[in-house]
């Protein structure tokens, strides 16, 4: 777990390893760092070409034997995401994070159905976890 940024509504080490643990499917090596808005910019940038922040961006290193990888967390992005679709910041974390497990893992949402199958899970999950359904 890697804090880029020191605002106070940011999840604690133990409830972003939760989330995390909820979502994985075999065994996993992954860094969490939460960013600003400018590395996630520069990183989303750089690695898909687009040049604007993003709430969440997943890098797989390894997928065998042990999947290994990186998620950064915009904080500010988040932040104004929660508060713009009336959820607490803690249940969106929890969903993004969940998100980028699985596209570690290698769910999608390309398609249509690739999104159901994904959205579905995340759901699954999501609410596991004692959250909101997050596509309700």
């Amino acid at each position: 777990m890697q804090y880029a940024v020191n605002t106070r509504s940011l999840p604690s080490r133990a409830q972003l390893r939760r989330w995390a643990r909820a979502a994985l499917e075999r065994d996993a090596r992954i860094t969490v760092r939460i960013v600003g808005s400018g590395e996630a910019r520069a990183l989303n940038r750089s690695f898909r070409g687009r040049d604007y922040p993003t709430n969440v961006l997943t890098f797989v290193m390894r997928g065998r034997p042990r999947l290994e990888g990186d998620l950064a967390l915009c904080a500010p992005l988040i932040a104004r995401e929660a508060l713009a679709q009336g959820k607490s910041i803690a249940a969106h974390y929890a969903h993004l994070v969940v998100h980028g497990v699985l596209h570690l893992q290698g769910y999608d949402h390309e398609t249509e159905r690739q999104a159901r199958v994904m959205e579905r899970r995340e759901s699954q999950i999501v609410t596991r976890l004692g959250y909101p359904d997050p596509y309700s």
